[in-house]
């Protein structure tokens, strides 16, 4: 009789373990998905940014002189067959510059070298100044504009301007 109470007493120790095993079991499982919900709650399905590449026409659609895309905040530079595109924001904040054509072009040193400006930027809520070229000059603005590279689609021919590609300020595309 003893040896069968011992025998019901350890079965009934070995099915607490395994509830409790089972119970801890769930439990930590339960953390864990609410660990990995909570996670994974940080990351974005969708972004809603615009795309770092994008197709801005044919060369031929635009005019002699300077375009501004309003909606990617870039100036587009023609002079004849020769493309460059320039970033129409200040350096500063972020804020859209202005561009002003002056009366007559002038002649200032970039850089160790002489070059005629006949346009600059401004920037309308801190004051900064930038040349033609996007070299900052005056105000907060604590670097020049930044230039975008700029290529030919071979699909369709438009000219494709990366955001995501910084280029030197001599950088020029040739149609």
């Amino acid at each position: 009789m003893k040896n069968l109470k011992l025998l019901a007493s350890e079965m009934s120790e070995g099915r607490r373990a395994f509830f409790r095993r089972i119970g801890q079991g769930t439990l930590l499982a339960a953390v864990a998905g609410q660990g990995y919900a909570l996670l994974r709650s940080l990351v974005p399905n969708v972004l809603y940014e615009q795309p770092q590449k994008f197709k801005i026409g044919l060369p031929t659609q635009f005019p002699e002189g300077v375009t501004f895309i309003e909606d990617r905040r870039v100036y587009l530079f023609r002079n004849q067959n020769t493309f460059h595109v320039l970033s129409a924001k200040c350096t500063h904040l972020g804020c859209t510059v202005k561009m002003v054509n002056l009366n007559q072009p002038e002649r200032v040193e970039i850089q160790g070298r002489q070059v005629e400006i006949a346009q600059e930027f401004h920037c309308p809520c801190h004051g900064s100044k930038y040349y033609g070229d996007g070299t900052n000059y005056a105000g907060p603005a604590p670097q020049p504009l930044a230039c975008y590279q700029i290529e030919v689609s071979p699909d369709d021919g438009q000219l494709v301007v990366d955001l995501g590609e910084t280029v030197s300020r001599d950088a020029r595309l040739t149609v």
